[in-house]
């Protein structure tokens, strides 16, 4: 199936169309594969040459860029463009609606008729499945759990007891929700003594988790990530954590438990978020960057212990210079001497 370019211009919001409007597209495709009716796009004019090379049949790019007179639609956002195109063009296939014969579901669980549960899913006493929603292969949803309308828990992802799903939520392959948070006190002889965890995790609508990432329940009350907030793979989010609405978190992310994070917050990769640390309303956390104390909202900041970025790019910018700093503090102290000695 495809697409007319002008069509796909209007479903885009009425974007430009220069060339032949009536051009159909049936595919998307990048710039080194695609073919006479894929659909392709460019950032900036940098890519112009590469898209001379290339044998797409028709691009979403910026206004005055040159695409050699292929049908065009011309876009201030090509990349978003773009990708709500791809969504169009390559739609997810969705399974059919009913229950898998290899899957166990409890006698007492809801499931709507609109849902799909997949091979070797499991589903537990009192869980509730929405409707259009997609299990996948060996999902396992515990007791109590509810999960919303329209989600898609990809194979292999576990939500454990009592935890709550908005709507529209995706768990990609092997996300662990509501796994116990990380808590043991030293007893009397000086062990290890397990904290119950006995709290619950709430993911609110349209949040994403990536692959092999972590959600731990709270050890009391609540885990709660905002809506629309997206993590990354491979990343721990720990007890009681609080996440805001529509934030950011880059593979290999770790969150304390207690922190909290604002609305929109950024959080690099392989940056960390100290326990009990609170981050304002649209700050960013640079790759690799440790926050132990709170920051106010807007805040911009790298390195460990995290400093504000203009501060962080100074002293970058110093250290690239240092062997050349001590190679002329060294002469400089060898001249010293030797005037030293001469008087």
């Amino acid at each position: 199936m495809g697409i007319e370019i002008g069509e796909l211009a209007a479903r885009l919001g009425g974007r430009e169309v220069e060339g032949d409007a009536a051009f159909v597209v049936e595919d998307v495709a990048g710039l080194e594969d695609g073919g006479p009716r894929d659909l392709g796009f460019l950032r900036s004019a940098s890519l112009a040459t590469a898209l001379a090379e290339s044998s797409l049949g028709a691009v979403i790019a910026p206004p005055e860029v040159d695409v050699g007179g292929l049908p065009v639609i011309r876009s201030m956002l090509p990349n978003l463009d773009f990708a709500r195109a791809t969504g169009w063009l390559r739609p997810p296939v969705r399974p059919p609606a009913g229950i898998h014969p290899s899957a166990v579901v409890a006698a007492d669980a809801k499931v709507d008729p609109s849902a799909a549960v997949g091979a070797l899913v499991v589903v537990e006493s009192g869980a509730t499945i929405g409707a259009e929603t997609v299990l996948g292969a060996r999902v396992v949803v515990g007791a109590g759990t509810t999960v919303g309308r329209g989600c898609w828990l990809h194979a292999g992802a576990v939500i454990r007891e009592d935890c709550t799903l908005g709507d529209r939520v995706i768990l990609q392959p092997g996300a662990a929700i509501g796994g116990d948070g990380f808590g043991y006190e030293f007893n009397e002889r000086g062990e290890h003594e397990k904290v119950p965890q006995v709290g619950k995790v709430v993911l609110e609508d349209d949040v994403e988790i990536g692959a092999n990432s972590t959600v731990d329940r709270a050890r009391l009350g609540t885990t709660r990530i905002g809506r629309g907030t997206k993590i990354d793979n491979l990343v721990m989010v720990g007890h009681n954590v609080e996440i805001g609405a529509h934030g950011i978190l880059v593979s290999q992310v770790g969150l304390a438990g207690t922190a909290k994070l604002g609305d929109r917050v950024i959080v690099m990769a392989q940056a960390g978020v100290g326990g009990h640390v609170t981050i304002g309303d649209g700050s960013f956390i640079g790759a690799r960057g440790g926050v132990i104390e709170d920051l106010p909202p807007g805040s911009r900041v790298w390195g460990f212990p995290s400093i504000p970025e203009r501060a962080w790019h100074r002293s970058m910018s110093v250290f690239a210079r240092l062997p050349e700093v001590i190679r002329r503090l060294r002469a400089v102290e060898k001249k010293t001497r030797a005037d030293g000695e001469d008087s």
